[in-house]
């Protein structure tokens, strides 16, 4: 972790709270950085991703998937150029954010379809973590490291203390990605110790829950191969772009854009007792002893379960489904920040 965060102090409040007063920082320990790095990378990138990366440019990260040719996602990732000055390269350079667990895929996969093109492709030793900020506290925070923040979500800043990506946020707050550098270059020990106080460390697991209500969905290993885009609702926030060209799957994407009626989608939910850990991603829902959808994303906090699941609509209108079998835990849905089917 950053040594600015080294002595910071725990968040005391308890799961629920409102943001008044917030400054968290949270370790994303389940995140990891690629970095992928040469001459050809943007346009290599560009054929490979759900979304215009290249257009884009250096001052906007974005929210892509990465798909089999079946249209099939591997991956969901944060996408975000970092400039020559930041990198230390001469070439240049994307950083990657996804889940941990599916990196080492990911990277061989990439590495299948290099072929000739001046691309290399690793796990970079960044550090990842989450930022979160109420608004009465965010002249603190930018006076502390000393610089202004990105306040609109998918805006990238790339500074000495690292690049940081604004995510999307609940009202009140703001959220960042932080890939942190090592350590910032005009920062000493007693200057880290003295910032650290600022802050309370968060749980990973309440940055996880904030983004499942917010409804940003990550695949896992466990849901790699399982879901279209539109399934994960990625053309609803800003995760695919239908004009940029060509990527594997792509024609699947787009005829499902322009074609058919999707007749299932990503919901959010909540669950109000405590799920074992055989609730996980890729876990069954049901409709009655029938399998209807899969869990996408879950985080568990005290006795609330936060979840993304995919469902049809029938399904969901009905509002009877339960998760890892007929007598699983009952879920009651939840809105999410946008709508996910049009009004009738």
């Amino acid at each position: 972790m950053h040594p600015l965060f080294k002595n910071t102090p725990p968040a005391f409040q308890p799961s629920g709270h409102t943001h008044a007063d917030t400054l968290t920082v949270h370790p994303l320990d389940d995140t990891c950085v690629l970095v992928a790095t040469g001459e050809d990378v943007l346009s290599f990138l560009q054929g490979q991703i759900t979304n215009d990366l290249v257009g884009k440019g250096l001052e906007a990260a974005c929210l892509a998937g990465y798909c089999t040719a079946q249209g099939r996602l591997l991956a969901t990732g944060v996408f975000v150029q970092i400039p020559e000055s930041t990198s230390g390269t001469a070439s240049p350079t994307v950083a990657i954010l996804l889940r941990k667990d599916i990196a080492a895929a990911v990277t061989k996969r990439l590495a299948m379809f290099v072929l000739r093109a001046k691309v290399k492709i690793a796990p970079a030793a960044i550090a990842v973590a989450g930022v979160i900020v109420s608004n009465d506290k965010l002249e603190l925070l930018t006076s502390a490291i000393g610089h202004a923040l990105p306040l609109t979500p998918w805006q990238s800043l790339h500074t000495s203390s690292g690049t940081w990506v604004a995510a999307p946020a609940q009202a009140g707050t703001h959220r960042w990605w932080w890939l942190a550098a090592e350590k910032p270059a005009d920062t000493n020990e007693g200057e880290t110790s003295e910032l650290a106080q600022l802050f309370e460390l968060g749980a990973a697991e309440s940055w996880c829950s904030t983004d499942i209500q917010l409804g940003l969905p990550w695949i896992e290993a466990k849901t790699q191969d399982l879901f279209i885009p539109q399934t994960l609702n990625l053309d609803l926030i800003e995760g695919v772009s239908f004009t940029k060209g060509c990527y594997p799957g792509q024609e699947i994407v787009a005829r499902s854009h322009y074609r058919g009626t999707l007749k299932r989608r990503m919901a959010l939910a909540r669950v109000d007792v405590p799920c074992d850990a055989s609730i996980t991603p890729g876990v069954d829902v049901y409709e009655g002893d029938a399998p209807c959808g899969r869990v996408i994303n879950i985080s568990i906090e005290s006795q609330t379960s936060w979840l993304l699941f995919e469902a049809p609509f029938e399904a969901m209108d009905r509002n009877t489904l339960s998760i890892g079998s007929e007598n699983g835990p009952r879920v009651a849905l939840q809105e999410l920040p946008y709508a996910i089917r049009n009004a009738t």
